[in-house]
């Protein structure tokens, strides 16, 4: 009788130990107040008295077909209302990983078509080709600034470390 007790304790222990070692756990992706992170972007740039507006209705689905079909927890898309200055900003959190994969393709392609003709002046095109889409978890960026490309980029990524 003593010997199954002591077997018992002992495989209770062991099944104690085994459940504290369990599988590592995947960390979770910080919530980031989007609206903050680019209020932040916008004052630290000085871009007020309606320098950046946001794209919209129309020009939304003109520039990102598609784009406004995905459901998003938060939406943030800003561009200058008159610049020749590239200088265009997504900020989004999709409901899903699913709706994050399509968003980022749909970003890269406004990249792509920009930087290979789109935005007409050579300067344009190529700052748009240092254009970048950022995925974090559900949350998607594109960032396309001749500018203040790697700053916005950088600041973005630091908001999920």
């Amino acid at each position: 009788m003593k010997r199954l007790t002591a077997l018992t304790l002992a495989a209770l222990a062991l099944l104690g130990l085994l459940t504290a070692c369990g599988g590592e756990e995947e960390t979770a992706t910080p919530d980031v107040d989007l609206a903050a992170f680019y209020a932040d972007v916008e004052e630290g740039y000085g871009w007020v008295d309606g320098y950046m507006v946001d794209i919209e209705g129309d020009m939304l689905d003109s520039y990102y077909p598609g784009l406004s079909d995905i459901e998003t927890k938060q939406f943030v898309a800003k561009m200058p209302l008159m610049s020749s200055v590239v200088n265009e900003l997504v900020f989004m959190q999709c409901e899903t990983e699913d709706g994050a994969e399509l968003a980022a393709g749909i970003l890269q392609d406004r990249i792509t078509i920009q930087s290979e003709g789109g935005a007409w002046y050579p300067e344009s095109m190529e700052a748009w080709s240092r254009g970048i889409v950022i995925r974090q978890g559900t949350y998607v960026a594109m960032v396309a600034s001749a500018e203040h490309q790697d700053e916005i980029a950088e600041g973005f990524n630091q908001k999920f470390l």
